[in-house]
């Protein structure tokens, strides 16, 4: 018997991945337990929990005890947003394989699961395509004036200038600097360079010969270069120590005064008091955020001073079908890891 433990949430409950758990390619017969994780809250209220989650870590949230004996016999564990945290995986002794229906690991202890024998992690990025859509979206509203425009008109103006008029050039002549080549930047790459933009990239663990037999027609380049080179610099990074504040002003002073700023990752990869300095000297053309420090935003925040910058709140990744979807992607992801077991 192969016993799998599967811990819902507000947004993937535990019965959609009990579903996804059953077409698990295992020996039978299926011993499947289900939870879900503060299944009271509505969405809105989960999304406080989660801000708390990617920021602390899991290790400060209880799960119940029915959870952590189940975990006792657990051989796989399938959560969304849950916690995973150490005092679960200690009790976890027959476990092999986490598999998270999303891109971001923040909710396991992952230094708990490198000491343990034989335990791997395989998540789904669920939402890869959406922020992606989100991302050229994002940039062409910024860099046309898009949002800016349609604000103003809702407010009874009719603008006809706007902070960036010296540099006002169709999009199709914007270079394009990619940080980051996961999922989600490989998706924009290859939309943008379909579309006819040249595309280059940093990524710290990828190679030119890599990309280009995988038929990506960008170029690598080093993190300088992208942000001295580019016309439209969008970011595609996880937060890990190495890129908190990565983002500062000895980067944002390489950019051209015509540039642009794209970020729908994550707020901490840039240094907050750097890049609101940048925009208020107009230092750059100006910037698309889709996520922010502190959320819901403030009145008090100092960007909503400034006319360079579009702030969108938070919804890259929300499309109906992003979240609904993927258990069945964790499903096919864990099959292949299986499949050569």
């Amino acid at each position: 018997m192969t016993n799998i433990v599967v811990i819902g949430d507000p947004f993937v409950p535990a019965k959609n991945l009990a579903s996804a758990a059953k077409g698990l390619i295992l020996e039978q017969p299926l011993n499947i337990q289900m939870f879900d994780w503060y299944a009271e809250k509505s969405r809105s209220e989960f999304r406080e929990i989660i801000k708390i989650l990617e920021h602390d870590g899991p290790n400060d949230f209880e799960l119940s005890t029915d959870i952590l004996t189940a975990m006792e016999t657990a051989d796989y564990l399938l959560v969304h947003l849950a916690p995973v945290s150490r005092n679960l995986l200690t009790r976890a002794r027959n476990l092999k394989i986490i598999g998270t229906c999303r891109g971001g690991l923040e909710h396991i202890d992952l230094a708990t699961v490198k000491e343990m024998t034989n335990l791997s992690v395989i998540n789904v990025i669920r939402n890869a395509e959406p922020v992606a859509d989100f991302t050229i979206g994002l940039m062409y509203a910024t860099v046309r004036n898009i949002a800016t425009s349609a604000i103003q008109v809702k407010n009874g103006k009719w603008p006809q200038n706007f902070p960036n008029d010296a540099y006002k050039t169709s999009f199709s002549n914007q270079k394009i600097g990619l940080v980051g080549l996961g999922h989600i930047g490989k998706i924009v790459a290859k939309r943008l360079t379909a579309l006819g933009l040249e595309v280059s990239a940093y990524d710290a663990f990828i190679d030119q010969k890599t990309l280009n037999q995988e038929g990506y027609q960008i170029k690598l380049k080093s993190l300088k270069e992208i942000f001295s080179d580019s016309d439209v610099v969008s970011l595609h990074l996880r937060v890990v120590p190495e890129t908190k504040n990565l983002v500062d002003q000895s980067l944002l002073k390489l950019m051209k005064p015509s540039a642009y700023l794209i970020n729908t990752a994550r707020p901490d990869i840039i240094n907050q008091a750097d890049f609101v300095e940048c925009l208020r000297n107009k230092q750059i053309a100006g910037a698309g955020i889709d996520v922010l420090w502190e959320e819901p935003i403030r009145l008090q925040e100092p960007l909503l001073e400034l006319d360079n910058v579009v702030i969108t709140s938070h919804i890259a990744g929300d499309t109906i079908d992003a979240i609904e979807r993927s258990p069945q992607l964790l499903q096919a992801e864990m099959n292949k890891v299986l499949q050569k077991a």
